[in-house]
């Protein structure tokens, strides 16, 4: 294709998608940072902390019928399940274990009887938000992390918080305590809530406008069949990649707009909640990075009260447990429990043949980067670095096959209930099952070097 018609194409699909696209995006948030600024202007007032509490509720509130009108009575209703099962089981030292099969049978009866499948997929991201608030505060209870039962306000200010009611992330109990004391506002606080905010707009652009045409506009390759199926499997795979960067990356601005995600050190103050990280994932070391990279806080959160608590089963067990709480949690969608069934495969085979192979050869390979002090002969041999090289290409090639069935395709309507188990199916089938074969084959390997 010769260069000035790319060019021009480039500057139509600019017009055609990315002015409209920016214009929807901003339009479609502009409501929910102002009242994420307003709560924030609120708890700096001082006013006591009922108050700064209701606020933060009320404020949540109006975020939810912003996005999801009436259907928000349907998160209101699980936060307040969620309260009472809290306050009648206040005596108990199970509280973690009860609530989460509570929340669990909620989440599954209204998926299957109570509401249609359009409604609750729109809802779904704010009921796991909200369901792994209560978990938490329910293990921290138990655990003796929270001393008591939070007040009917503090709890709905905690659960409804506006910065992260709507595109959460997870909070813990004590973050949102800090935020609503109201930390003096400050240039850095605006810098990393607005840095935050442009590169979720660049990420929603490159989902939108650049990922889709990566191979016919942007890097012009053409090629055989097969090499075409697996170009477009990269292209589906980038696409959903940087839509999960646009919601982590506003998460993070609504989020520190709001008041919450800063860290102290002594006297200073740092506004640097991560709840993505790209790089990690697009030019990954090995899965096990992209898995924790993905989602920072809900990592963290899987790590902390589901992994943690079923390490007495076994590691394989408990990492079993850990993906299948983390399938139940984003629903009853075939798509996305066999993603994340099929990642804790790979990464449990990954992370235990990268072990053996330095235990072998006494070098760095491991899953996540040795330290400075390891005791590894070889850290940074040619052979050790091709090494890590092989695990990145092999971790690019498993993201591209979990992520090319992500396709918007044409049937609207399926894209808005959730794709099909069928449409899961026929994207493996295309490419194979390539995947799933080479973590087989990976296993087989290390079980002959044991």
């Amino acid at each position: 294709m010769d260069m000035s018609i790319r060019l021009a194409l480039w500057l139509q699909l600019a017009e055609s998608c990315g002015l409209s696209t920016l214009q929807q995006g901003v339009q479609q948030v502009w409501n929910l940072l102002l009242l994420c600024l307003v709560c924030r202007i609120c708890f700096r007032l001082g006013s006591a902390s009922t108050v700064k509490h209701l606020t933060s509720a009320l404020f949540g509130m109006c975020a939810l019928f912003l996005f999801f009108e009436m259907h928000m009575l349907w998160v209101l209703l699980l936060s307040a399940l969620c309260y009472l099962i809290l306050l009648l089981s206040r005596d108990s030292s199970g509280r973690g274990i009860f609530l989460s099969v509570v929340i669990l049978v909620f989440l599954l009866i209204g998926e299957l009887h109570l509401i249609d499948a359009v409604t609750w997929h729109k809802i779904r991201g704010s009921q796991m938000v909200v369901a792994m608030k209560a978990i938490s505060l329910a293990f921290d209870l138990d655990r003796g992390v929270v001393a008591a039962l939070p007040s009917p306000a503090e709890f709905l200010g905690y659960i409804l918080f506006v910065g992260s009611v709507a595109f959460g992330p997870w909070i813990s109990f004590t973050s949102y305590k800090n935020a609503a004391e109201g930390r003096k506002l400050s240039w850095a606080w605006l810098q990393s809530c607005s840095f935050s905010l442009l590169k979720s707009q660049i990420c929603l652009l490159v989902s939108t406008c650049i990922a889709p045409y990566l191979f016919t506009l942007f890097i012009p390759i053409e090629g055989s069949p097969f090499t075409q199926k697996w170009m477009h499997a990269y292209e589906n795979a980038v696409s959903f990649h940087f839509s999960n960067y646009f919601v982590g990356h506003l998460s993070e601005g609504t989020s520190m707009l709001a008041g919450a995600g800063f860290t102290e050190d002594k006297d200073n103050i740092n506004w640097d909640m991560s709840v993505v990280k790209p790089l990690s994932v697009e030019m990954p070391r090995s899965m096990v990075l992209v898995v924790t990279s993905w989602n920072i806080p809900m990592s963290r959160w899987l790590k902390t009260y589901v992994f943690k608590n079923a390490m007495k089963l076994g590691t394989f067990p408990a990492i079993l447990v850990t993906y299948t709480a983390s399938a139940l949690l984003h629903g009853l969608s075939f798509h996305l429990g066999a993603v994340l069934l099929s990642l804790g495969f790979i990464t449990y085979v990954e992370h235990v043949l990268r072990q053996k192979l330095a235990s072998i050869f006494s070098a760095c390979v491991l899953s996540r980067p040795c330290a400075a002090d390891c005791s590894h002969q070889h850290k940074k041999d040619y052979w050790v670095m091709l090494l890590n090289l092989v695990f990145s290409l092999l971790a690019i090639f498993h993201l591209t096959y979990l992520g090319s069935m992500f396709d918007p395709g044409v049937d609207e309507q399926e894209v808005e209930e959730g794709y099909a188990a069928i449409h899961t199916i026929q994207r493996w089938s295309e490419l194979n099952w390539a995947s799933h074969w080479v973590v087989f084959a990976c296993w087989v390997f290390y079980r002959l070097i044991q």
